[in-house]
């Protein structure tokens, strides 16, 4: 059986604008469970508890850049995101300008 190509990030975005609020809060911790977000340096000792800024947006408590393990998060891959530092630029939506 032949493999489905991976949708774009786009084709993806507009697949979750389509989520009910239950369903996209499933997705969240979904995704939070192969997120990386939790082991970069940036993240680290913040005191910060959320995880997947490049789905629901910035953090409020991060402000410094210590590094970002973004491009190499299954996260990333699964939502064909092409950015990082999510956690300080900002959701896949807010950096594409998609909002």
């Amino acid at each position: 059986m032949a493999k489905e190509p991976q949708k774009t990030f786009e084709q993806n975005m507009e697949a979750i604008s389509k989520l009910s609020p239950d369903e996209a809060q499933a997705k969240v911790k979904e995704l939070d469970k192969i997120c990386f977000c939790g082991k970069c340096p940036t993240y680290a000792g913040t005191g910060e508890k959320k995880l997947t800024f490049c789905y629901i947006g910035k953090s409020t408590i991060i402000k410094k850049d210590k590094g970002c393990l973004c491009p190499g998060c299954p996260v990333q891959k699964a939502l064909a995101l092409r950015w990082d530092r999510y956690c300080l630029k900002g959701a896949g939506m807010e950096q594409s300008r998609m909002k």
